[in-house]
């Protein structure tokens, strides 16, 4: 039995395999693989020994990279969805994985950036990541042209999803 096989189509309250029954399997999906990729990641950093970054945080270093940002920034790209975005950079610059300084234009505003440890960290991240994407191409779970379908149904899903949010009042 394959993987595809082994998968039951959705089906709603009513039995029926309808759009709304499909809508709903995929919302579940999405939160179970977002569940599924922080323990992915947990379980890389107990191999490599990194214990001092839970995988939000190693998450978090991995989106900002190069890049220095506000804090404010961080949700407003994507970088960071939970609400106690506080708590893990305090932890971060605490723990030396990243450099804050006031901004000189805004004194409320805090600018943050990687050190090189939360370079580090962004690079076990990028390794991983980087293996697991060629395993499933050689393994033809999810070739590049597949991948490239999702990634666009994707984000046309998060496109709708703005939209929603902003035209919604």
């Amino acid at each position: 039995m394959t993987i595809e096989t082994a998968i039951a189509p959705p089906v709603g309250a009513d039995g029926k395999d309808t759009p709304a029954a499909r809508y709903v399997d995929a919302l579940a999906l999405i939160e179970r693989l977002h569940r599924l990729l922080l323990d992915v990641i947990k379980d890389e950093f107990e191999r490599l020994g990194l214990l001092d970054v839970n995988p939000v945080q190693a998450l978090l270093l991995f989106n900002i990279g190069d890049n220095e940002v506000t804090a404010g920034e961080l949700k407003t790209r994507g970088y960071y969805q939970g609400s106690n975005v506080s708590y893990n950079l305090k932890k971060l610059v605490e723990a030396g994985y990243m450099h804050h300084q006031r901004c000189e234009i805004d004194r409320r505003a805090v600018r943050i950036r990687l050190t090189e440890k939360g370079l580090e960290i962004r690079a076990a991240v990028a390794t991983l990541f980087e293996r697991h994407a060629a395993d499933l191409d050689t393994r033809g779970l999810l070739p590049t042209p597949e991948m490239a379908q999702l990634t666009n149904g994707l984000r046309r899903v998060e496109r709708y999803w703005t939209e929603q949010i902003r035209y919604i009042y």
